[in-house]
């Protein structure tokens, strides 16, 4: 536990400090903390991403006034490299913080700052217990019912004095009333060694559509922890999809629960990673009313020694009769070190369903690029072609136009990189 105790401090009392201090929610958190530690391989739902080693990182609390210079900078490459449109609305988050400075708030969008006592929701992940013990700042987006608040970003940049390590564990909360529509681009970047943890509450009413598109490209030397954990209502849909490219160890994941009858969730995503990175997309998505649909398709793309983790379960309840639910895992490997463990599970208690799930896992087709090499077509543009048709059908999942573009723009900004 030292990970997430100041030094000198044991562990057992930092989390008593939040068991006595009287808020419910963060002593529930200190007590799962208290019991289960910082999971190992031997925890079923952390069998391929270990994070003991954040057991041995003295992390410090971010400073609330880090490096102005280095924030716009982030800032300005964020919105260069992926083409991001003028004048688009956007909240800034800065080392966990809220910065209306730099911030545009969109029309149409409630935006509340986190409060200890009233946005706490109690969840029983490791990672959302964390948040929970150490969130101080986060937003609370509502849009009323029957509004389209159209698009915004949502911008996340963590900013790391060199030779020191910090932790930010900002909290965040979407609520979309009965037929209310919103776009969120989620983008996290960042600079130097740190620990980004961020956990995201959804709630979409009757008739409402959310769509969040995440963008996940910080620097080699991070981590990042995240966890959403979604409630949706009848005739309702969240609509996701999560691109990872960055930091050295990353986990995102998603905790779905389709409530009344006509739900859907879509919990789509892409993973490409170089060197040695580790990045898991780990997912539950529960089926608690009937007549609910749910899709599922992440795609891999891995070179050198990285190493991709998929873990998606569909669980559907005894109520749950006519769900209609799909699961596919593709893995690309680039390298014969790269590697990919995929676990896709279905829980069915229901007995008129249609559920599949599957996993393929590849390398590049040797006919395909003597086609392409035959038409004179240099070897890494004919290799760069097939990545992107392998990734194609999967970013087009995606229900923003926009911000499609975003992701097409990264995964092509990643490639460049990746052979530069």
């Amino acid at each position: 536990m030292n990970a997430i105790s100041p030094a000198g401090v044991s562990a057992a009392a930092f989390l008593n400090r939040y068991t006595e201090e009287g808020n419910a929610v963060r002593a529930q958190a200190a007590d799962l903390l208290r019991k289960a530690g910082l999971p190992r391989t031997g925890v079923e739902a952390w069998k391929y991403t270990s994070l003991r080693t954040l057991a041995d990182v003295p992390f410090a609390d971010a400073p609330a006034q880090p490096d102005g210079a280095a924030v716009e900078a982030l800032l300005a490459e964020a919105v260069r490299a992926y083409a991001l449109e003028e004048g688009l609305a956007r909240a800034v988050m800065v080392n966990g913080r809220f910065v209306p400075a730099l911030s545009r708030l969109p029309d149409g969008v409630s935006v509340a700052r986190f409060a200890a006592g009233a946005d706490l929701v109690p969840h029983d992940d490791v990672a959302s217990a964390l948040n929970a013990l150490l969130a101080e700042d986060g937003l609370t987006l509502t849009v009323a019912p029957g509004v389209d608040a159209g698009r915004m970003a949502l911008l996340s940049v963590v900013v790391a004095p060199d030779g020191v390590a910090l932790s930010v564990h900002p909290r965040h909360r979407i609520v979309l009333g009965a037929g209310a529509r919103l776009s969120v681009l989620d983008l996290s970047v960042g600079h130097g060694d740190y620990l980004n943890n961020p956990v995201l509450d959804v709630g979409v009413a009757e008739g409402g559509h959310l769509i969040h598109a995440k963008l996940q490209t910080e620097d080699p030397a991070a981590r990042h922890l995240a966890v959403v954990h979604a409630e949706v209502g009848a005739d309702a849909s969240y609509d996701s999809f999560t691109l990872t490219l960055g930091a050295a160890l990353a986990r995102h994941e998603v905790h779905a629960r389709l409530n009344a009858e006509g739900g859907i969730v879509h919990v789509n995503g892409a993973q490409l990673l170089d060197g040695r990175q580790v990045a898991d997309l780990t997912s539950v998505i529960t089926h608690a009313a009937p007549s609910c649909n749910s899709r599922q398709t992440v795609k891999n793309v891995l070179a050198g020694h990285a190493r991709g983790v998929f873990q998606g379960k569909i669980l559907v309840e005894r109520v749950a009769q006519k769900t209609d639910g799909y699961q596919m895992n593709q893995a690309l490997l680039l390298s014969d070190s790269a590697e990919i463990d995929a676990k896709p599970e279905l829980e069915i208690y229901a007995d008129d369903v249609r559920c599949s799930h599957g996993a393929t896992v590849g390398a590049l087709d040797a006919d395909q690029l003597f086609y392409l090499r035959s038409r004179g077509v240099a070897g890494e543009e004919a290799r760069a072609i097939l990545v992107k048709a392998f990734l194609h059908d999967a970013v087009e999942l995606m229900g923003d136009e926009a911000l499609r573009a975003v992701l097409d723009r990264a995964v092509e900004t990643w490639w460049n990189r990746k052979d530069a």
